[in-house]
């Protein structure tokens, strides 16, 4: 016999030729055969990697079935051993007649014994066992078994290592898809709760939301209630003064009165036609001290009606000074803005001021407030027709604040006072309806100055 070249002897390594030329062909045939086969495998291997992004399952179902067609099997069996990779899913996969089953009931008998070496014993799925119509193959991770692959080849498929090599390959790539089943589904459970989170967050988005609104109507009705005990505040000073000082002088006069009515009917003659005379004005005092004190006691009652803008503020206020029938007009220019609560009160208690002025020691009979929104500024003017001398308010407003006057003009300084607490200021000056003018300008945005009474 002729000696073999290295050629020869590298071919037949790779194609497992061992006889002589009369069998050359026919071995050649079916290792050619074989080789195709493996190379299917091998796509078919490739085609299942490439399927991971879709879920462990789809790549063991492509696992199965590339190993099923490479034996073209009867049935070709897949399981995991039992405590290994717990978290596989699934467990075991069966394919038969075309179809892949997961459900232990549907397994058919010839293939539970493997089905329950597989899962008991899973390191004797490596033991060749030669002459039987299934073969096994062992799968591991990190050298443990942890499960295998059972097949029956088809009729006339004659099983090499290269095959059982090839079941080895597919069953290793399902354990490491299966292994990783775990990260699959913590990712799932991680979008899902991400999904919650978000769900959450717009929740709480709502619900800040809605406390938001609760919060801004809740400030809303506070400024309501501040701008309602500032018109009480002014409604009780007002009482307070015509209480004190009004009343008191109207008394003393119609006891003045009442005196001299005494005296001239005493006199008798003409003294007591006079005397007869004067018991009118003593009628005309004790309604006027009755008006007072009616005055006096609703002035002295707190306002049941809703607070609103300073303008509508400044409207209400107006009223209170009709029981003098001082004829007072608001206008209001520019675009109102929203201003601090303690301001609102300023400004309002400020008018409040200036009309009882105008009323009491002006004498007048009409007043004008006008309140103007400028860019820079927010600007209170209350003009009136009344026989009032600026200039000797102005002087009469310096000496109350450099001496102590005994409460007199104390009204004027206490003006100056709360306009300069706003960074503001205060001035009189000549109406051109010939009384007074006063002016208090506060500029914006408004701030409110340290030191000054609240």
């Amino acid at each position: 016999m002729p000696e073999r070249s290295p050629q020869t002897a590298d071919l037949g390594v790779l194609t497992g030729l061992r006889s002589g030329k009369r069998s050359y062909y026919p071995a050649y045939v079916r290792s050619a055969e074989r080789l195709e086969r493996t190379v299917e495998a091998l796509d078919g291997i490739s085609r299942a990697l490439v399927r991971t992004a879709e879920g462990p399952r789809a790549l063991v179902e492509a696992v199965v079935r590339t190993a099923a067609e490479h034996l073209q099997a009867r049935w070709l069996l897949l399981a995991v051993a039992d405590g290994a990779l717990r978290a596989a899913r699934p467990r075991f996969l069966l394919y038969a007649d075309d179809l892949l089953i997961d459900d232990e009931s549907r397994v058919p008998a010839e293939v539970r014994e493997h089905l329950a070496l597989l899962r008991s014993h899973p390191w004797e799925a490596g033991t060749p066992d030669r002459g039987r119509d299934w073969v096994r193959a062992p799968m591991t991770l990190d050298d443990e078994p942890v499960g295998g692959i059972a097949a029956a080849p088809g009729p006339g498929v004659e099983v090499a290592d290269t095959d059982l090599a090839i079941l080895r390959v597919l069953a290793n790539q399902a354990a490491v898809a299966l292994h990783h089943t775990f990260l699959f589904h913590a990712a799932t459970t991680l979008r899902g709760r991400a999904e919650e989170l978000s769900e959450a967050a717009e929740r709480q988005a709502r619900d800040l939301a809605a406390r938001s609104a609760e919060l801004a109507e809740t400030q809303a009705r506070l400024l309501e209630a501040l701008q309602r005990q500032a018109l009480d505040d002014e409604r009780r000073r007002i009482a307070r003064e015509l209480h004190d000082s009004v009343s008191q002088y109207v008394l003393s006069a119609g006891m003045t009165v009442e005196v001299c009515r005494a005296e001239l009917a005493a006199l008798g003659g003409p003294a007591a036609d006079i005397a007869e005379r004067l018991a009118g004005a003593k009628d005309l005092n004790r309604q006027a001290v009755e008006r007072l004190r009616a005055a006096i006691y609703a002035l002295q009652h707190t306002s049941q009606e809703p607070a609103g803008p300073l303008p509508v503020m400044l409207e209400r206020l107006s009223t209170v000074h009709l029981t003098t029938d001082l004829d007072v007009r608001v206008q209001v220019t520019g675009s109102p803005v929203p201003l601090p609560p303690e301001a609102d009160q300023s400004i309002l208690r400020l008018a409040g001021e200036a009309l009882f002025n105008s009323a009491t020691h002006g004498k007048a009979g009409r007043a004008l407030v006008r309140l103007r929104y400028l860019p820079e500024a927010v600007v209170l003017t209350v003009s009136d027709d009344g026989c009032g001398d600026p200039a000797q308010l102005r002087r009469a407003l310096r000496l109350s604040r450099a001496t102590d006057l005994g409460g007199r003009h104390r009204g004027l300084a206490n003006m100056v006072t709360r306009a300069e607490e706003f960074g503001g200021r205060l001035s009189i000056r000549r109406s051109g309806m010939g009384g007074v003018l006063l002016r208090v300008g506060i500029p914006l945005p408004v701030k409110h100055c340290s030191g000054g009474r609240r």
